[in-house]
């Protein structure tokens, strides 16, 4: 089979298409025929050397993959070949052919295609549990959403809405951006741009702050929407795109019983509980029409480069995928 794989860290061309053996499968995994691959922030930090926990080389990146069931494990029995899945896995996506664990998949529904399926896995996963597991969202509170554009973003935006958000406020860099972000269905639109962004929080907040704040650029962004939440206000930390990391006390939370949250996808897939609940709900969502998915572009498994460039220039709006 074909697959992308680098065996160096470095910019978008330490990416190479190579030949490799399709996977053995093993008595709890299924072989899927991949038919569309999600790519996400992630994969570039993978490529980097950057992410969160350790990248050995070398490595094939991607993390969620949708496509039909080639080949069934002895112990897999709720699966069936030529059955239409969609797949988390910790690697190996960037492939015409992944072998996933039978606790990582969940079957499709029929209206849903394999290009909008790949936006739920680490997007749709992480916008749910951002906002209800670890955000704790209520009804009728206002959520703060940095880079709203993005793939996190623009589910993060609807499903503030759907999980009864009184306000969504959305920032993002270009006036193209915060449109597609209103059309989403974001309240209030800041071009966190400019200077002293942070003031027209504070008027539309009417100096009360923000109850729950998504935060994935790090630097000053960060900064400034700390200090711009509300009491008891949550803020939830899933990235730093800007390549700034920062520093604050601790202690400056105590006033406003406020909080910091990190969080890390990969901890929810170690909980099936909580995996399975969330890609439930978001395929409901999904099936029913409540949920509008923004596809960025598609392109060619052998144009991972390309698409890796598009990232590290921040031209991406909505869901990329690589089609085998």
């Amino acid at each position: 089979m074909k697959a992308i794989q680098f065996n160096e860290y470095g910019g978008p061309e330490v990416l190479k298409l190579i030949d490799k053996d399709i996977p053995e499968v093993k008595k709890y995994e299924v072989l899927i025929k991949v038919e569309a691959i999600g790519v996400n922030f992630a994969d570039t930090a993978r490529r980097e050397g950057e992410y969160v926990v350790p990248t050995e080389l070398p490595f094939i990146p991607g993390s969620e993959v949708a496509g039909t069931v080639e080949k069934i494990g002895s112990e897999v029995h709720h699966l069936k070949e030529g059955q239409r899945v969609l797949a988390s896995i910790e690697s190996g996506g960037y492939a015409e052919y992944a072998a996933v664990n039978e606790r990582m998949l969940v079957p499709l529904p029929d209206k849903v295609s394999f290009d909008d399926a790949v936006v739920l896995p680490v997007q749709g996963q992480s916008a749910y549990h951002i906002l209800k597991t670890m955000g704790r969202l209520d009804k009728g509170e206002t959520v703060l959403v940095h880079s709203a554009s993005g793939g996190v973003g623009l589910l993060a935006v609807q499903l503030a809405k759907l999980f009864g958000a009184g306000k969504v406020i959305a920032t993002a860099s270009t006036e193209e951006k915060r449109n597609l972000a209103k059309d989403m269905g974001a309240d209030y639109l800041i071009d966190y741009t400019q200077d002293n962004w942070e003031n027209e929080l504070d008027t539309i907040t009417e100096g009360k702050g923000v109850d729950l704040a998504l935060e994935m650029v790090g630097g000053s962004v960060f900064h400034k929407t700390r200090k711009s939440l509300a009491e008891f206000g949550r803020l939830v930390v899933f990235g730093v795109a800007s390549g700034e990391q920062v520093k604050f006390h601790p202690t400056s939370l105590m006033g406003k019983n406020q909080a910091v949250i990190g969080f890390f996808l990969p901890q929810i897939m170690k909980r099936p509980d909580l995996y399975k609940k969330g890609m439930e709900d978001l395929l409901a969502y999904l099936d029913k029409g409540d949920l509008k998915l923004t596809i960025g572009g598609t392109y060619a498994l052998d144009e991972a480069q390309k698409v890796h460039q598009f990232f590290r220039d921040r031209k991406t709006m909505g869901k990329i995928v690589l089609k085998p």
